[in-house]
């Protein structure tokens, strides 16, 4: 799987929302789209920091079309806000990159008592894409990349228990919250299909990269993590790379899951990913999209 950005044909004219923008993967992916011509709207939580990261990008493309607005994930009510400006400004979007994620591990919870990562990191997100779907048009090249991780594979959904208070696991509820990004992005692609349309619902995961999740480890953890760094990642720029071929890439099907390639997917060339058995499960990809419509008070509507 290859794909050649200096042959890529010229994006003028389309048109690409990526959460998380301005900063590791969102901003690389940001970088990527507009080297090759489309306009990214950086949707991002902290505009201080997006006014930032977007000078850095038209330092080295000038001529770059890039326009920050306010998305707080976690919040169902800037979800909204967020789609309202977008519908009195656009009528059509051609790529959404669900990249923006948190990674907690203080039992932080949303505005709404729902526990922070799933609220942030899958809720917000179906939430923003069950509005933004409606602008896509309905052809190949409308893509919708959702982003897991590979902390996807020892997860489940606690459906009796979303807040993962009795799974005192490194990690689990925000392996739950990957888990179901990458359950709904499979279950999406698999509703558009049976509606018989061609947007593309395409996963990834960008292997292991400092983006910023980890701040909240403890001492040891990140002391840890400093020295294996080397042997364990990859640079932000390389782990948007799945991200970019999911995008730009003309042999990427709906449904198609890529990532790293190389050891353990946790760096390396991009390529189709390995995913547990558990998220393969159909019924419970149901399960968790009736979920999400019941705690958004959304229905997703294709």
């Amino acid at each position: 799987m290859k794909i050649n950005r200096d042959k890529i044909p010229l994006q003028k004219g389309r048109l690409a929302v990526v959460t998380g923008a301005n900063n590791g993967i969102g901003f690389h992916t940001t970088l990527g789209l507009a080297k090759v011509g489309y306009k990214v709207i950086m949707a991002c939580r902290n505009r201080e920091k997006a006014e930032s990261a977007k000078s850095k990008i038209m330092q080295v493309i000038p001529d770059a079309e890039l326009e920050i607005q306010q998305l707080n994930l976690s919040d169902l009510d800037s979800v909204k806000d967020f789609v309202n400006r977008f519908s009195e400004q656009y009528n059509k979007l051609d790529i959404l990159v669900n990249n923006a994620g948190v990674m907690t591990m203080s039992g932080q919870k949303n505005s709404k008592g729902l526990e922070l990562q799933f609220a942030t990191n899958h809720l917000g997100h179906f939430a923003l894409t069950s509005q933004l779907i409606n602008y896509m048009p309905d052809n190949k090249d409308s893509r919708i990349i959702s982003l897991s991780s590979i902390a996807h594979k020892k997860a489940r959904i606690h459906f009796g228990d979303i807040e993962c208070n009795n799974d005192n696991g490194f990690g689990a509820a925000y392996g739950q919250s990957k888990l179901a990004c990458l359950m709904f992005g499979d279950e999406l692609n698999r509703r558009l299909k049976r509606s018989g349309k061609k947007i593309r619902s395409i996963m990834v995961h960008p292997g292991v990269s400092d983006t910023g999740l980890f701040n909240e480890m403890s001492w040891i953890q990140s002391f840890l993590f400093k020295i294996l760094e080397p042997l364990l990642t990859h640079s932000n720029r390389d782990a948007a790379m799945p991200t970019l071929h999911a995008i730009l890439a003309n042999d990427v099907k709906g449904g198609d899951f890529l990532g790293p390639t190389g050891m353990l997917e946790l760096k390396g060339k991009p390529g189709v990913a390995k995913r547990s058995e558990y998220s393969k499960d159909i019924g419970v990809a149901e399960k968790l999209w009736d979920l999400s419509e019941q705690l958004s008070g959304i229905k997703f509507i294709l």
